[in-house]
């Protein structure tokens, strides 16, 4: 019987409605693995490149303020060429938005992951101030960044939405402890977890300005200390009016 053919070359039969190449396809698989590698590791470098100008730009941003920085000197720290940069990223406003949208991503998601443990509403408020806490400690540039460049001026309005995200985590934890009996239940867990977020904040201004000792030790002293105060007031039941 005819065999059907097409333009990678002549066909049989293999099953029902299903055709394989007799003689040499066009496209082989090999080839096509080959091109799949060959993409893949272009995906790779870029994605690389984009991640070194990344990591750059926090520590220029860091070292010179955001306003002091040129393109060039992110460029520079990266060892790109200048234009290359623009091949990521439109502007430098562009970058430090990125810089913040990743990595505040990536710290909401360890929020929510401790919001989802099965951890008592006091044990995933400690570990929620740990997370951010610590954060100076494994990379004070990028807090840094993040307090001064981004905390503390205009770029705030336009990540108002995403930042509210973690006062909301915050706020359902303590609103589930609450519901726990943990934390007292006549206290605004809306208020009580700007309360929190404050008070966090502020410690790592603190660091980032140089107002607050910032050793492994004072580290883990603010920690203990904000704990302490915030699960304190928050299952205290005696207090005075």
């Amino acid at each position: 019987m005819p065999v059907p053919s097409d333009a990678r070359g002549v066909g049989a039969p293999l099953g029902s409605g299903t055709w394989r190449c007799q003689t040499p396809c066009a496209y082989p698989d090999s080839t096509l693995t080959e091109r799949s590698i060959a993409t893949r590791d272009r995906q790779g470098v870029a994605e690389e490149k984009r991640r070194l100008i990344l990591d750059a730009a926090v520590r220029v941003f860091a070292r010179r303020g955001f306003h002091a920085s040129r393109v060039g000197d992110i460029a520079g720290e990266a060892g790109v060429a200048h234009g290359l940069l623009y091949h990521y990223f439109s502007s430098k406003d562009d970058v430090l938005q990125t810089v913040f949208r990743e990595n505040w991503s990536e710290l909401l998601a360890r929020f929510e992951e401790v919001e989802a443990s099965r951890e008592p509403a006091d044990e995933k408020l400690r570990g929620i101030v740990k997370i951010l806490l610590r954060t100076w400690r494994n990379d004070p540039e990028l807090v840094t960044v993040m307090v001064r460049e981004v905390g503390r001026s205009a770029h705030l309005a336009s990540q108002v939405e995403v930042i509210g995200q973690a006062f909301a985590v915050v706020e359902r934890v303590i609103a589930r402890g609450q519901a726990e009996g943990v934390f007292r239940p006549e206290l605004d867990a809306r208020l009580a977890s700007w309360v929190v977020y404050g008070g966090l904040e502020e410690i790592l201004t603190g660091w980032v300005m140089g107002r607050l000792p910032d050793g492994d030790e004072e580290v883990a002293r603010a920690e203990r200390t904000l704990v302490d105060v915030v699960l304190g007031g928050l299952g205290k039941t005696d207090v005075v009016t």
